[in-house]
């Protein structure tokens, strides 16, 4: 296992950084909008309402973004995650700890996917 996620680190590293890239512009912005402008009356409540989020999960770009917005982040999360099992002793569990965090984080991508293309 451990030689086959050597050859796929250049995938994982770029889902890595795409996961991050995501993280900190996109979900930053989404949680800023949602947890603080709305509440406090910047931006009015009718921006989140069906009709829009519909037209958004519609069109090609919006399931893109939406797609992105489920699948980059959960391989971040699989590499802090396996990151944080090698640092706490974990190197010589490394290749089986990686190849399940790495198939959980693919088949949740692929649900995740999935789920947008059927909007």
């Amino acid at each position: 296992m451990r030689t086959l996620l050597l050859k796929l680190e250049p995938i994982i590293w770029f889902l890595f950084g795409q996961g991050i890239m995501i993280g900190t512009m996109l979900l930053t912005g989404w949680v800023l909008i949602v947890g603080l402008a709305i509440p406090l009356g910047i931006v009015p409540a009718e921006a989140l309402e069906y009709g829009r989020a519909q037209a958004l999960g519609s069109n090609i770009i919006g399931r893109l973004v939406l797609a992105a917005l489920i699948a980059l982040p959960l391989w971040k999360g699989a590499h802090h995650i396996r990151s944080l099992s090698v640092d706490m002793g974990g190197g010589d569990r490394d290749g089986a700890v990686g190849g399940v965090l790495y198939l959980i984080a693919l088949g949740a991508s692929v649900a995740g996917v999935l789920a947008v293309v059927r909007l």
